[in-house]
């Protein structure tokens, strides 16, 4: 088998584009990419890539009895319904806003080849336990920044390491959910998943001449080239399943024009969201929010968002930060709020099954620290109504990952270990 400037695996027609393998490299290789439950509990992550201000987040009390802060004031209806963490976070994890994307797995990326299940988001280890149980296993959904080529901007990771891409478009969302597919399209859809999920098996003959030639390092790396290639392959016949099934019909519409400013969209987002669980289209939701383009229609804010967390204690960046946070706790509240109006059975509501996790992997975006996240579970049938602190020192830290261990024990899957968890936490479930 002949391997010159662009290196291909070849079988009945087919061809993929391999990744750069530098047993069978030449100087002028330029690697190319891929051509062309039972268990109803739910489970939304919502992820601030730019943190929140601790000083407004964390009460200073620990236990029933704290008294709400800036940020939790909108909350405080539900006060029964949800429980605020303090001194969580992820051992070893630092380098500002290019750690953020440890937010849901407590791993860097950087970090992860070598670990059993990589860098895996709490989010994507729920997906792969709903599976084909509904149309889609997972929505990562995005508000201001996906756009940017930076990985820190993902927060859903698969367990192959791979950032699972997110949705920056609520046409495409709703479209996705709820605009029945016409028929000439379900037919091209059906034959790009047949022909796409066919390519890796007739090439394999000649990928086992190929891994003959190849050093251990490539031979790892060509197994999670396929192994990514598998994972495409089992989502496209997940899709394939739901091809013919028809999508629900709910009675929302978005506004026409669609609206252009930050504070229209993020509740538009978190209504489609509400949507996709009731009508069990999906059980795991993301829910990225960082940037917003162009203004962000907060009365009195003139700034980025980003330029405002890294106030440096200036008053001026402080007092629009606020009305920020004001606006994004209110927009939280609210969702959860009408998860909580949503009755699903007798006595119980949407919200009693479905965990809402939100945080950042930002303890302090004006210092780029990573410790002491900003962690709050709202939902899924836990006790809740505390505000839970826990030891700060080195060597009795409690890892972010027992709070997401827990949580998808909740969730069904019978595991005992979650990243860097050390267990679950205790006198909560």
């Amino acid at each position: 088998m002949k391997i010159n400037k662009r290196t291909f695996l070849r079988g009945a027609g087919a061809s993929i584009a391999l990744p750069f393998l530098e047993s069978i490299a030449s100087p002028v290789v330029n690697a190319a990419s891929v051509a062309s439950a039972t268990s109803k509990m739910r489970m939304v992550c919502i992820g601030y890539n730019y943190g929140i201000n601790p000083d407004a987040f964390f009460p200073s009390e620990a236990g029933k009895n704290y008294t709400a802060t800036r940020y939790l004031k909108p909350f405080m209806d539900m006060r029964d319904r949800f429980t605020v963490f303090s001194n969580l976070d992820h051992p070893g994890v630092k380098g500002g806003h290019a750690a953020v994307h440890a937010f849901l797995s407590g791993v860097l990326a950087n970090q992860a080849k070598d670990r059993p299940g990589r860098n895996v988001s709490v989010d994507q280890m729920a997906a792969d336990h709903v599976g084909s149980d509904t149309r889609f296993a997972s929505l990562q959904l995005d508000i201001g920044g996906a756009k940017s080529i930076k990985s820190w901007t993902r927060m859903s990771w698969t367990r192959n390491g791979v950032p699972a891409p997110p949705i920056t478009d609520l046409r495409q969302v709703f479209d996705g959910l709820f605009q029945e597919t016409s028929e000439s399209q379900k037919k091209r859809l059906a034959r790009s998943n047949k022909l796409n999920s066919s390519i890796l098996d007739v090439v394999m003959d000649d990928a086992a001449l190929l891994k003959k030639r190849l050093n251990p390092k490539d031979l790892d790396k060509l197994d999670e080239y396929f192994t990514s290639i598998r994972e495409v392959e089992k989502r496209l016949n997940m899709s394939e399943d739901w091809l013919n099934t028809a999508k629900p019909v709910v009675d929302f519409r978005l506004p026409d024009p669609m609206p252009i400013h930050f504070v229209e969209k993020v509740p538009l987002y978190y209504e489609l969201i509400k949507l996709a669980l009731q009508t069990d289209s999906t059980r795991v939701v993301s829910y990225a929010i960082s940037e917003w383009d162009g203004s962000s229609g907060i009365d009195g804010v003139d700034q980025g968002y980003h330029t405002l967390t890294h106030h440096g204690r200036d008053e001026t960046r402080l007092s629009q930060l606020r009305k920020v946070e004001d606006f994004l706790a209110k927009a939280q509240a609210d969702f959860i709020r009408s998860l909580d109006a949503v009755k699903v059975e007798e006595g119980r509501s949407l919200l009693d099954q479905t965990m809402v996790l939100s945080g950042s992997g930002m303890g302090n975006a004006s210092s780029h620290s990573n410790v002491k996240l900003p962690l709050m579970l709202a939902g899924g049938g836990f006790r809740h109504g505390e505000h839970k602190v826990y030891s700060a020192k080195e060597h009795s830290k409690t890892p972010a990952c027992n709070l997401y261990l827990t949580m998808l024990q909740r969730f069904g899957l019978e595991v005992d270990q979650f990243g860097t968890s050390t267990g679950t936490l205790d006198n909560f479930s």
